[in-house]
Order: C-alpha cells, then sequence, then structure tokens
C-alpha cells in the first residue's frame, strides 16, 4: 500500500527548489558513469565524485552523465550549479514520486519517466524514477539504484550500432525511453503469465487464496496503470511540441514509442478486464459450488422427511395401535420406508435433480 499513498509531509512549508530527497533512504554512494561519443571515438569513465563531472578531460560530439543515486542532496545541487539547472527541477530530480512528464526549460528539456520491474522476492512490481535533461551536445540521466534497462543503449555506443553515435543526444533520449517502454512489455509478459496460472486455479480448484491473489492482482494492474499513463502524453508532447533541442528526424521515432505506450496502454486495459471477469468467474464458481452443496443437503432432507413421519407416526405412545401385535409390522414399516426413498429417488432422478 506504500507504494500507492506517497508520504510528502516532509517538504510541508518549504519554500519551492528547495532540496529535500523523499524516497527510500540510502547509504551507499553515488556512481557516475560518463560516454563522451562522436562518430568515430568513445570516452568512456566511472567515477564516485562530483568532479569528475567537472573535468577538463576532453569531451567529443556528445557526452551522455548517468547518475546512480538522488539521495546525496548537495551531490545534486553541484550538478545542477554546474549545468545551470533550475531549482525546481533539481526538487523533481530528488523527489522520487513525480509522474512521468516533460517540460521545456529553453536551454534545456527535462523529462521524467517510470522504469519498472519485478521483484522476485516478493512477488511484487516496483518502479523507479528516471529523471533525463536534456541539452545542447549533453544528457544527463538520473536514477535512483544501480541497475536499469539501458545496458542495450551502452552497447549500441560502445560498438558503434546503429545511429547513435552520429544522431546525437536527442536520439540518445529516444533510445533511452524506448529501452524504458520495451521493458513495459517484458513486465506484462511476467503479469500476463501470472494471469495464467491463476485462471488454471481458477477453473480446476478456486480458493478463498484465489480471491486474494485476484485482488492482489487488480492492485498490481492499478500500480502498473499509473506508472505507464503520463508516459503517453510525455511522448505525445515530445512528438508534436517542436522543441530545439529535437531534431525533426528524431520526432518520427518518438512516435514509434508513442505507439508502443498505447500498445502497452491497451493490454493493460485487457488484464484489467480479464482480472474483473475472473473476479465474477470466482464468485460465480463459489456460488455454483454453494448451491451443489445446498442442492444436496435439501435432497438428503427431503428423502428424509417422509420417513421421519413414519417414525414419528409409529412412535406415538398409544396401546390400541393395529400393527404393534402384527408379527411382521417391524419389517413392514421399514419396506415401506425403503420404498418411499427409492420412489423419491426416482422422480428426483426424472427431474434432473441429481
Amino acid at each position: 500500500m506504500s507504494r500507492f499513498i506517497k508520504k510528502v509531509s516532509t517538504k510541508a512549508g518549504l519554500p519551492p527548489g528547495a532540496l529535500v530527497h523523499i524516497g527510500k533512504e540510502r547509504t551507499e554512494k553515488i556512481i557516475v558513469s560518463i560516454m563522451d561519443f562522436d562518430q568515430d571515438n568513445l570516452l568512456e569513465r566511472t567515477s564516485d565524485t562530483v568532479e569528475a563531472i567537472f573535468s577538463p578531460e576532453r569531451q567529443l560530439a556528445f557526452r551522455w552523465i548517468n547518475i546512480t543515486g538522488v539521495h546525496q542532496v548537495d551531490f545534486i545541487e553541484k550538478i545542477g550549479r554546474h549545468f545551470n539547472i533550475h531549482p525546481l527541477t533539481l526538487e523533481d530530480i530528488v523527489n522520487t514520486g513525480q509522474r512521468s512528464k516533460v517540460e521545456d526549460y529553453g536551454q534545456y528539456l527535462y523529462l521524467v519517466s517510470r522504469m519498472l520491474f519485478f521483484d522476485e522476492s516478493k512477488g511484487e512490481f516496483h518502479s523507479e524514477q528516471i529523471s533525463i535533461i536534456l541539452g545542447e551536445g549533453f544528457l544527463i540521466s538520473f536514477q535512483e539504484i544501480e541497475g536499469d534497462v539501458f545496458n542495450g543503449v551502452r552497447e549500441r555506443i560502445r560498438k558503434g550500432r546503429g545511429r547513435i553515435r552520429q544522431s546525437g543526444c536527442d536520439y540518445l533520449a529516444y533510445s533511452l525511453l524506448d529501452a524504458i517502454v520495451d521493458n513495459y512489455f517484458v513486465v506484462l509478459g511476467i503479469f500476463g503469465d501470472k494471469i495464467e496460472m491463476l485462471d488454471e486455479e481458477l477453473l480446476e480448484n478456486p480458493s478463498p487464496e484465489t480471491s486474494r491473489m485476484i485482488h492482489e492482482m487488480k492492485r498490481e494492474m492499478i500500480y502498473l496503470r499509473k506508472q505507464v499513463w503520463p508516459l503517453r502524453e510525455v511522448l505525445g508532447n515530445l512528438s508534436k511540441a517542436g522543441s530545439a533541442l529535437v531534431k525533426e528526424s528524431t520526432v518520427v521515432y518518438l512516435r514509434d514509442v508513442y505507439d508502443h505506450t498505447i500498445q502497452v496502454m491497451d493490454t493493460i486495459e485487457s488484464y484489467r478486464d480479464i482480472l474483473s471477469g475472473m473476479l465474477d468467474n470466482y464468485l460465480s464458481v463459489v456460488s455454483t459450488k454453494m448451491n451443489e452443496v445446498m442442492k444436496l443437503l435439501t435432497i438428503i432432507a427431503t428423502i428424509f422427511i417422509p420417513i421421519t413421519f413414519v417414525v414419528g407416526l409409529y412412535g406415538m405412545n398409544f396401546h390400541y395401535m393395529p400393527e404393534l401385535s402384527w408379527k411382521w409390522g417391524y419389517f413392514a414399516v421399514l419396506g415401506f420406508m425403503l420404498c418411499v426413498v427409492v420412489f423419491m429417488l426416482i422422480c428426483f432422478k426424472r427431474k434432473n435433480w441429481l
């Protein structure tokens, strides 16, 4: 439930642009990865100090700076001063509860996206905030923890595959967004497998645990939808706004990612409908099983009603009853009750109640 309710009370009363980290507390060092590249050359290095960003080492045509960790606000503040980043942008970077958005500050574009991943130990989906600052000749990306979905992009830069080394940082921004959206399909694939397993369990042997799992998966789907839905608006704005930092040749690719996002949303909506239908099916199956049990109990009770009547009749303490002195009276009554049971079973069978 903590994923759905963000606690932001620590910023109450503070002025706009105040840097306060909002998110899971972390103590690990911030890692800075820098890739300087052009069509023919690549310089790559990693450091844990902010000074690595300001080093006078030769920069090639394009630079990608990836910051792993946003929990040290003084570190982020130094980066902001160096690149002349607006305080509101820095505030959003350290506030990890942002929804996906894009803001044009003139000299740079600020993008926020959500990177999804599946926690196998807890069996839950989680998201991580990815902040991207796109400027002229440079791109800075911020992520909360180590590990991302950008390894494919890094390999393309290292091996010079595709057009990423000669197309500029706007194409690099597209590549990062494309990697994030492609990973959505991987996450939805895992979710689809879970739905198939749950559907088989629902048909074979539903239990109260099945209902609990359906409700949990519906909450997970709400969570996924909340993370993905705003990104469609971001990509739509990027492909239509006409920013000077995004070339027309890159807009075509952004439209393609926009289409992929729509596919993701369609899949999410389909899964939501399937889960709602599964919940209805579960209630229907439980109700049917309950009806079968009640039907069986009703048949048994109905069979014993005439038998109970006969037993009650001959259980009355009257001295002058015709059958009391008859030698075969006991067996005759038992035979009569047996005939009544057989007759009622035949009637129930003809009416398809059995």
